[in-house]
């Protein structure tokens, strides 16, 4: 026969601590599980991650990550057609305040902060000290993937520059070097989102992401981007189209819209499946 605990004060303090202990043990798993899954995009111009990345970084949301858009310009000269045919006499400064409206908007849509970096655009132009600074983003940030554009791109002068800006920058934040220049970060994986034409960009797709969920989202942050409505049509298009890609590769009937993006590093897991 069991004796009864004779002191019930002592009894109800163990039964207490027992219960921080697994609160405690929860807060830290919550937040490594938070920690881990951290997505960075780099966008060359104010709406490139809307276009290319906006189901996925919306998904990533939707899944509790935590997400951050990196934009180098506002593409105020080669990116803002439409605002150029309205009023051909405006200033290129009037032009960033709308791209950056129309960013924030779509930004706010897909629920990631956003940071402007005013780089420039059509030449976008690339110094050791913006390596430096996207060097400090990446490495504060601590992201576990980064998303960016293609390292090539016939057809627009900036998108390779953001390649090998990223490419830079993330091998600085990750690579062994002088301790005292910059933060050391665990490697994090890096994809090229899809260009606009990519059969002349070498994009080579072998990652696909399902944003049926979230692409109402992404729909209605493309209609925020009025200096280049003329894409939606486009992307809403390529949505549908690479989703039938997906579903012929993995059987999966229920994805309906998709994104594609090309890894340029191994994967490294414990297993292949």
């Amino acid at each position: 026969m069991l004796q009864q605990d004779k002191n019930p004060s002592k009894s109800a303090m163990v039964h207490q601590c027992h219960q921080r202990a697994i609160h405690l043990t929860q807060i830290f798993t919550d937040k490594k599980l938070q920690d881990m899954n951290k997505l960075l995009v780099i966008s060359a111009h104010s709406a490139d991650f809307v276009w290319r990345s906006g189901g996925t970084i919306a998904k990533s949301v939707e899944q509790g990550a935590e997400t951050l858009v990196v934009c180098l310009s506002f593409g105020e000269r080669g990116e803002s057609g439409e605002l150029w045919k309205v009023d051909p006499n405006r200033s290129e400064e009037s032009v960033k305040v709308i791209r950056k409206v129309q960013a924030q908007q779509a930004a706010d849509i897909f629920g990631t902060p956003i940071q402007f970096l005013d780089w420039g655009d059509y030449p976008m132009l690339i110094s050791d000290e913006r390596i430096a600074q996207l060097t400090k983003i990446i490495g504060d940030f601590e992201p576990m993937v980064i998303l960016t554009h293609t390292a090539k791109d016939p057809f627009n002068p900036d998108h390779p520059l953001a390649y090998q800006a990223t490419e830079r920058a993330r091998l600085l934040s990750c690579g062994a070097g002088v301790a005292s220049a910059f933060k050391n970060i665990d490697p994090p994986a890096w994809y090229s989102f899809e260009p606009h034409q990519p059969e002349i960009c070498d994009f080579k797709p072998d990652t696909y992401i399902d944003i049926s969920s979230v692409f109402d989202k992404k729909i209605a942050a493309m209609n925020c981007m009025g200096a280049q409505k003329y894409l939606v049509e486009y992307y809403t298009e390529l949505g549908g189209r690479r989703a039938n890609h997906a579903r012929r590769i993995s059987g999966k009937k229920e994805v309906k819209f998709a994104e594609a993006f090309q890894s340029h590093l191994p994967r490294v897991t414990n297993s292949i499946f």
